[in-house]
């Protein structure tokens, strides 16, 4: 560990309210997945390098304040998303990364999806439908009792909706102090 990256990670980091929803659903909704246009794939990613995976958090958290996987050590990072029960997907059209959903396993019998978006570019096309619905139909295939997920004020307007509508119900709301990206580093383009 380099003295500059020690002492970044020493000093308080600055953070803002943010207001967290909180979702779950106990069983499989009836739910019809249809890409809403061609040339549409979901393909699974096994051990995925910590670069490939910081590519594709950035290309769809960077407007979005996802910071979390990126203020990781590699290994910490390393070790879940290579985790043999935490699943990444990623949505492809024509060939183009499109966005991706990340599940985690390893608890028992409860499922979190624990990120879920597009890329801006994407965004609008009725992907996000179809990918949650893609996603929460492959969730079920591993018999979990309970399906969860946060989403935050600062996600797209259409996340809470969208959740609604494809069959989770709210059961927490919270504020929770997000960090903010330091002022000395930037990690959306490394």
């Amino acid at each position: 560990m380099s003295s500059s990256s020690a002492s970044s990670q020493n000093t308080k980091r600055k953070t803002i309210p943010v207001k967290t929803t909180y979702f779950e659903m106990h069983q499989c909704p009836n739910v019809e997945v249809c890409a809403p246009m061609p040339n549409c794939i979901v393909t699974k990613i096994k051990n995925p390098t910590t670069d490939f995976y910081k590519t594709l958090y950035r290309s769809v958290g960077k407007d979005l304040l996802w910071i979390d996987r990126l203020m990781m050590d590699e290994e910490e990072l390393r070790q879940i998303i290579q985790h043999s029960k935490v699943d990444i997907y990623v949505l492809y059209v024509d060939g183009k990364p499109a966005g991706f959903t990340e599940f985690d396993r390893r608890k028992s019998d409860d499922v979190e999806i624990v990120y879920f978006g597009l890329t801006p570019e994407f965004i609008g096309k009725g992907l996000g439908k179809f990918l949650l619905h893609w996603s929460v139909q492959k969730i079920w295939e591993h018999n979990p009792t309970r399906l969860w997920l946060h989403t935050c004020e600062l996600d797209h307007k259409a996340a809470i909706p969208n959740y609604l509508k494809s069959g989770f119900k709210m059961y927490k709301e919270a504020i929770i102090q997000q960090p903010l990206p330091s002022e000395d580093a930037d990690y959306f383009t490394k």
